[in-house]
């Protein structure tokens, strides 16, 4: 996990100073990639313990469909609860995105496997979340916007756009979260996952995460752990189906979130 760690360490040298719409303050880049190869270990972030049970049950919630926080998939993922209404709902966000574009019943993620299967040297292999019409129904617009599978030989890749990237608390879980995601897809499609490519547009680190993360840049990554899965269609994986070996990890660090 050096990759992130150096993207750290990169925004808090040459990032600029921004305001933000929740008023925090930032340091930012415009502009970055990074690349992590599944081959090499599950790229869950060592220098800190992330709440894997957490980054699992979202992915779930997301790939279900469901908007609503009062979901049983969420007993262990408050994570959206600041921006729930007082039903627990979002909005049209990401699960009815991927699952029912626009309330049209277009199944993304069914796309997306059908075409790896049956036209795997296909461009167009693509989830989108940012659906303009619905964006201002949302409580919080996509800030990981689309991602793209690409399929050479016996392995798949994945890209995700990212518009907005809060590096201290947001994008470990995301660096997770589409990791685990990819190795659903490769398992489904009897693929081998390779590279989870990361590409951000306002990567950014707010001010009141700036102690935290120099505290991070000094301690020396863990090796990474496994991952295994159930052999399962991505759509019937259930948390028992995912289970994460050998994570080894430092103390955890609280940073504040920004509403």
């Amino acid at each position: 996990m050096r990759q992130y760690l150096d993207l750290i360490k990169r925004v808090l040298d040459e990032g600029e100073e921004r305001m933000d719409r929740t008023g925090t303050g930032t340091l930012s880049i415009f502009g970055t990639q990074t690349r992590y190869d599944l081959r090499e270990g599950f790229p869950l972030l060592t220098t800190k313990k992330v709440l894997f049970k957490a980054v699992v049950y979202e992915l779930l919630w997301f790939l279900r469909g469901s908007t609503n926080i009062n979901d049983d998939l969420t007993q262990h993922s408050p994570i959206w609860d600041a921006w729930a209404d007082e039903q627990g709902e979002l909005g049209p966000i990401y699960g009815h995105q991927w699952r029912n574009w626009g309330g049209t019943g277009i199944d993304q993620i069914t796309n997306a496997i059908d075409l790896i299967k049956n036209n795997p040297q296909s461009r167009r292999i693509i989830v989108n979340a940012w659906n303009v019409a619905d964006v201002p129904k949302m409580a919080l617009p996509p800030c990981h916007t689309m991602f793209q599978f690409y399929v050479s030989g016996p392995f798949v890749d994945v890209q995700l756009y990212q518009r907005s990237a809060d590096l201290a608390l947001g994008v470990p879980f995301n660096i997770a979260s589409y990791s685990l995601l990819l190795m659903m897809v490769a398992k489904e499609c009897g693929l081998t996952p390779r590279h989870f490519v990361h590409t951000m547009g306002d990567a950014h680190i707010y001010t009141n995460h700036v102690e935290g993360l120099q505290r991070q840049l000094q301690r020396e990554p863990l090796p990474l752990p496994t991952l295994r899965l159930a052999d399962k269609p991505v759509l019937e994986q259930t948390y028992e189906d995912i289970v994460l070996e050998d994570y080894q990890h430092h103390k955890f660090i609280r940073f504040k979130v920004a509403v």
